[in-house]
């Protein structure tokens, strides 16, 4: 996309604004396949909890993806955007067996990540197949927050309690069809990742009717200009071959399973803020914009960094910024960045705001959330309207007259 064209949807959409380019959705899809086509039976499951919004879905879905949820609310937003039951894989964590068993119910797949849910749900439904997240027990991840297969992490049964899933396997003769893990978010060495991908592996020894084996992701995106990112197409080289090589000793060609989220929509994502003030202080030059971490958590709650441009003055002579939002506390987008000069009533656009984003936004301090806009074919398309104050009162209910009377 070009800055005319982030310009032009400022104007027609007004700010704040999320809009997503398509086009680098689909590269990145068709990037990830390419990496891995040498295994002939691949399946890209779409993370969706990094963007939700249907459309993004509908997208994904039109180009063979199926998905990935952590929430019965989710499923059901997938089934609305026409994914298949089938397509749709449940990988929860510490929600109740009445969950599972409502999910399980709709035909969706289940991905059981504890001891006490796997042998509730073996004992009720041993016909139901399910699939195992393990705990790898290795580090990887950009941040403690993102990083899931430590020693301490919440997700998935530890790789040193197999025996005790085998022995719940076999008291309860349920059917095992997958193994999984993840190991975190913004993975840089991928012989970490080749690391617990033999784990999985060898604990998939232990299962004989396997149909799947699901490596997770956390595959990294560039950040800034010359960031370091994964190197899927190395990983493809090298976890495609020792994939093949475990199907020619267990016997049978298994599928392979990635769950990316980022990877697919983080670069295609851009954030348009207006500039409201230029505030010059004794040491800092903030640019106060029409937003804050109500809208754009991730660098106030994980310490990232999205790439911001000032595209109404993209040729400027560049300064040093503290861009701030309107929220009333500490509310720093980046702290004394370089930045094209800005003036106000200026529009800046923040990288790589595809993912976790919009999906993380709130209504703090009673703002509306903004609208949505897809790029698609040279346009705009609106998948999503700014909300409105009738949005902020939709599910409230105020007091009965006759009680606020008196208060």
């Amino acid at each position: 996309m070009q800055a005319k064209d982030l310009l032009q949807l400022a104007d027609q959409f007004g700010s704040p604004l999320y809009v997503y380019d398509a086009e680098k959705i689909q590269s990145q899809y068709n990037r990830l396949t390419k990496a891995f086509s040498k295994v002939e039976n691949l399946r890209v499951n779409y993370a969706m909890k990094a963007l939700s919004n249907v459309a993004i879905l509908q997208l994904l879905k039109n180009m063979g993806s199926g998905l990935d949820t952590v929430s019965i609310q989710e499923v059901l937003l997938g089934l609305h955007a026409g994914y298949e039951p089938e397509r749709i894989f449940f990988t929860p964590n510490g929600v109740s067996l009445e969950e599972i068993e409502e999910v399980a119910a709709m035909g969706v797949q289940i991905n059981i990540d504890n001891l006490s849910i796997l042998e509730q749900f073996g004992t009720k439904h041993p016909h139901i197949p399910v699939c195992i997240r393990i705990n790898p027990h290795v580090m990887a991840g950009g941040n403690a927050n993102i990083s899931v297969g430590h020693i301490d992490s919440k997700f998935g049964i530890s790789v040193h309690q197999i025996p005790h899933i085998l022995r719940i396997v076999e008291n309860t003769k349920m059917s095992i069809v997958g193994i999984h893990m993840h190991t975190g978010s913004d993975i840089l060495d991928i012989e970490v990742f080749l690391y617990a991908a033999e784990i999985l592996f060898d604990t998939a020894k232990h299962f004989k009717d396997l149909q799947f084996l699901d490596f997770g992701s956390g595959f990294k995106v560039p950040y800034k200009k010359d960031d370091i990112e994964t190197d899927i197409e190395e990983l493809g080289k090298k976890l495609s071959k020792r994939f093949n090589a475990f199907c020619a000793e267990y016997g049978r060609d298994l599928t392979l399973i990635f769950e990316p989220g980022k990877f697919l929509v983080s670069e295609a994502g851009h954030f348009l803020v207006k500039v409201n003030v230029v505030k010059q202080t004794t040491s800092t030059v903030f640019a106060g914009v029409d937003s804050g971490f109500n809208h754009l958590i991730r660098p106030m709650l994980y310490g990232s960094s999205h790439h911001i441009e000032n595209i109404s003055n993209p040729k400027g002579k560049e300064r040093f910024y503290s861009v701030v939002g309107y929220i009333c506390e500490t509310d720093t987008f980046a702290n004394n960045r370089r930045i094209q000069e800005i003036t106000e009533g200026d529009i800046l656009s923040f990288r790589n705001a595809g993912a976790y984003c919009f999906s993380m936004s709130s209504n703090y301090n009673s703002r509306y959330k903004p609208a949505e806009v897809l790029w698609m074919n040279g346009q705009g398309i609106l998948i999503r309207q700014a909300e409105t104050f009738e949005d902020l009162l939709k599910n409230q209910i105020p007091l009965p007259q006759e009680i606020a009377a008196t208060v």
